[in-house]
């Protein structure tokens, strides 16, 4: 009898622990929605990109960047607030521009560039995505860039607002790049 009842309770606790693999979500427009990526809260993400923008840089002939935390408190602050808007564009629910927020961090350079995406893709697959058109292009490998910024705001449903922003010195060029996805 008391193995039995082991047995029941080792069975009840091992089937609670499974969990349905083929769940589907969907969306307000009645859409299957993509699986959702949970990114990861440590540092990692922001040195992946990095590494990768600046193989993608190194293989076009231009200087590495720099990871800046003024550069990435700006896009952190823009993709929150791009959450709060419900869509990716350039200017804040205050009216401010990349410029504006760059400038309010006290960075010691200027803006270059700014990418954002609204996606469920995973950091690097929005830096592909980026590569794949022009003017996001432009801010990656821009050669006077020096420093880059890189966020994001994961909503509880899974949807991912990125930003990347980049600055060079304030002796460059005022040229600047919007770009997004």
């Amino acid at each position: 009898m008391k193995i039995s009842v082991l047995i029941a309770a080792v069975s009840i606790v091992a089937l609670a622990a499974c969990e349905p693999t083929n769940v589907v979500r969907i969306g307000a427009d009645g859409k299957p929605l993509p699986p959702i990526y949970k990114v990861p809260s440590s540092g990692e993400v922001e040195f992946a990109v990095l590494d990768s923008v600046n193989l993608l840089r190194q293989s076009s002939g231009a200087a590495p960047l720099s990871l800046d935390s003024k550069l990435t408190a700006a896009a952190a602050t823009h993709a929150r607030d791009m959450a709060v808007q419900n869509r990716a564009w350039h200017f804040g629910s205050d009216g401010s521009s990349p410029l504006d927020r760059v400038a309010r961090t006290g960075y010691n350079g200027i803006l270059a560039g700014e990418n954002i995406s609204e996606t469920y893709e995973t950091e690097l697959e929005t830096l592909s995505a980026w590569m794949g058109t022009a003017d996001s292009r432009r801010v990656i490998l821009d050669p006077e860039a020096k420093d880059m910024g890189f966020s994001w705001y994961q909503e509880p449903s899974g949807k991912i607002w990125w930003a990347m922003v980049t600055g060079r010195n304030s002796f460059g060029s005022t040229n600047y790049t919007f770009a997004e996805n």
